[in-house]
């Protein structure tokens, strides 16, 4: 017997991955995470630690990985999309275009959501890669997310799981000009490693970071009238307070989300608006 899947409102859908993501991006853009720094501009993030920047980098490849929100009943993305679009940055694009909780606000964030996916999907050129465990130094061109994806999995994982980034390697090798078997594509990890998660993601940390941070102020911003309207105190005198849920939102699930939601937007992000260095957004 085919187990049937609740029928979630459009608007309950909304809050899942407001609540999810927000959640996300509080997890990848912190003060554990950075050290903070002294001025808004002109600014340089620093992970407190290497193994920060290695937990950053695996925390963004699961935000940049595809949710399973069937039992929501959310549709995937469409087969063929981008690989940036294979993950929650789909979703709260479907937010931007049909906004629930605040119908006029679907502009709140969708700058910074299309300036990071353009960003993600753009070409990385670095020069004089060496992979000395196959005897190779060369230039090489790839996309963004997929240095991401691939140095987030090779911190995540053993070499017994990472046949699939292996197979990423390869076809990037290939692209470039160099072409190796799969046992060479084992070997060939660490030096990846060291030169697309040490250098250039090190290199891009900060700028990944401001996007995410603006992501996370749009969606605030964004909320923020809901929250006001739903924001009620029966007594004054008292600090005791309450949400009312939007009228479809009813489900058990949905309304612990929004309530989550509704008290995250009771004060501000963890960090104020900030903009990154323009020596850190030069290197492509």
């Amino acid at each position: 017997m085919k187990k049937m899947t609740p029928d979630f409102t459009a608007t309950e859908q909304e809050v899942i991955i407001l609540k999810e993501a927000w959640e996300l991006i509080d997890g990848m853009v912190n003060y554990e995470m950075f050290k903070k720094p002294n001025r808004v501009n002109d600014v340089q993030l620093m992970p407190n630690t290497m193994t920060h920047q290695q937990l950053f980098n695996i925390l963004l490849v699961d935000f940049l990985s595809k949710p399973n929100y069937g039992l929501f009943g959310l549709p995937d993305p469409p087969a063929g999309s981008l690989k940036s679009e294979q993950s929650y940055l789909f979703y709260l694009r479907r937010i931007c275009d049909a906004p629930k909780l605040n119908p006029t606000g679907g502009d709140a964030f969708r700058v910074p959501l299309e300036a990071f996916l353009q960003w993600l999907e753009a070409e990385c050129f670095t020069e004089e890669v060496c992979l000395p465990s196959i005897d190779v130094e060369t230039d090489i061109k790839l996309k963004r997310i997929l240095f991401i994806k691939i140095c987030g999995n090779i911190a995540k994982h053993g070499p017994a799981r990472l046949s699939i980034n292996i197979i990423d390697i390869r076809k990037i090798l290939a692209a470039n000009g160099i072409f190796i078997d799969m046992h060479q594509g084992y070997l060939v990890i660490p030096d990846f490693y060291e030169w697309f998660h040490d250098n250039v993601f090190n290199y891009h940390i900060s700028t990944i970071a401001e996007f995410l941070n603006n992501i996370r102020w749009g969606i605030f911003e964004y909320l923020l009238p809901e929250f006001e309207r739903s924001y009620t105190r029966d007594d004054p005198a008292s600090t005791k307070y309450r949400f009312k849920y939007p009228p479809d939102c009813n489900k058990p699930i949905a309304q612990a989300m929004y309530w989550d939601l509704m008290n995250a937007v009771r004060s501000k992000p963890y960090m104020p608006k900030f903009e990154v260095t323009r020596y850190l957004k030069m290197r492509c």
